[in-house]
């Protein structure tokens, strides 16, 4: 007996983390299949357009693409599309660019959080080297802004404005916020330039190049930042987690490397002698960390900082900026794209609830 094919709702919906009620229907269904059969489009594309024509630059940046993804910005991208002329080829070429933009700086993240390990295997300085795996990140833009370049001006600004962004965000993180800055402020902001940019770029390039009304451009631009940056902020509250075998990561890994997450900024905030006591522990250990000593020297407090009511409050922030996000999609039409755009929201913030 032959097993039936998964219904293109179903894998759609897998791939956005939320059950297929949403493609229940015709006119859904005809939605999901038409998302479907963008992503053969933009997957086959994005395995042609990351090969180099040098030996070591095809396999430094075939590297993380073929180690998988989720392929969530091409998905928004095709999904916010279908409230215009569907899968254009402007759409599915702009679905790549952004994604091969992400692909790129991941290659750059790594080196700067020094991180081991992405998409389950090596980083890929850790296979090359820094110097190779940052060159590797910069072909890769160089061909997302190729791309680009086909559609015109519009797409280039587009391109250009999110990369300043995605720069400007790392760079302020590695920097920290000065003197006069509020730093939890400071830290969404980051958020929103390292994360939201992109995934807006991804929503609002959709309904742009599928020549959907232009009122729906803004409304999903605000979408794809809020949703980026509740994210993050989830990340950070999952970077706690006593439960590496579920995350992949080792509980505190932000955090033992120096990187400040949002319950730490909250802790930090706080009046009271205990918070202070937990946060001059955690400096201490970061700084140790930094001169050699065993990561693990950090466990008690991150222990600590999990159970603290500050990342209750980072959750409960998250869960604010997914509402606002969701509330951003009032101007758009009532339907499948709608409902999905929410589900996903929904199902983002259900994460670490």
């Amino acid at each position: 007996m032959t097993s039936s094919p998964i219904a293109p709702g179903s894998r759609l919906a897998s791939r956005l983390g939320f059950s297929d009620r949403v493609f229940i229907g015709p006119a859904a269904r005809r939605v999901a299949r038409a998302i479907e059969d963008g992503l053969e489009l933009v997957e086959t594309g994005l395995a042609e357009d990351v090969r180099v024509a040098d030996p070591l630059a095809d396999a430094a940046s075939r590297y993380l693409y073929e180690a998988g993804g989720k392929r969530i910005r091409p998905v928004l991208t095709l999904l916010a599309a279908q409230l215009g002329d569907g899968n254009t080829r402007e759409v599915i070429d702009v679905a790549k660019a952004l994604e091969i933009t992400h692909l790129g700086s991941l290659y750059h993240d790594d080196v700067m959080d020094g991180a081991d390990r992405r998409r389950g295997v090596p980083a890929a300085h850790a296979v090359w080297g820094n110097n190779i795996a940052i060159l590797t990140g910069d072909i890769l833009f160089s061909r997302a802004s190729q791309l680009m370049s086909r559609l015109g001006e519009r797409a280039i600004r587009l391109q250009a404005d999110t990369f300043e962004r995605l720069v400007l965000g790392q760079m302020h993180e590695t920097l920290g916020p000065q003197e006069n800055d509020d730093p939890i402020a400071f830290y969404i902001q980051v958020l929103a330039d390292k994360t939201g940019s992109l995934i807006a770029a991804a929503t609002q390039g959709g309904v742009i190049f599928s020549n959907a009304p232009s009122e729906y451009e803004e409304p999903l631009r605000m979408y794809g930042e809020k949703i980026g940056v509740a994210f993050q902020l989830l990340d950070d509250v999952i970077d706690l987690s006593a439960k590496p075998e579920e995350t992949g990561k080792v509980p505190g890994t932000d955090l033992r490397a120096g990187v400040p997450t949002m319950p730490y900024l909250l802790l930090k905030a706080e009046a009271d002698e205990a918070s202070a006591d937990l946060a001059a522990r955690i400096d201490d250990g970061v700084a140790r960390i930094a001169d050699g000593a065993d990561p693990a020297i950090l466990d008690e407090p991150l222990d600590e900082l999990r159970d603290h009511p500050v990342t209750q409050k980072t959750l409960e922030l998250a869960h604010a900026w997914t509402q606002d996000a969701i509330d951003a999609l009032g101007p758009l039409p009532r339907g499948t794209v709608r409902e999905a755009l929410t589900r996903f929201a929904e199902t983002l913030a259900e994460r670490s609830s």
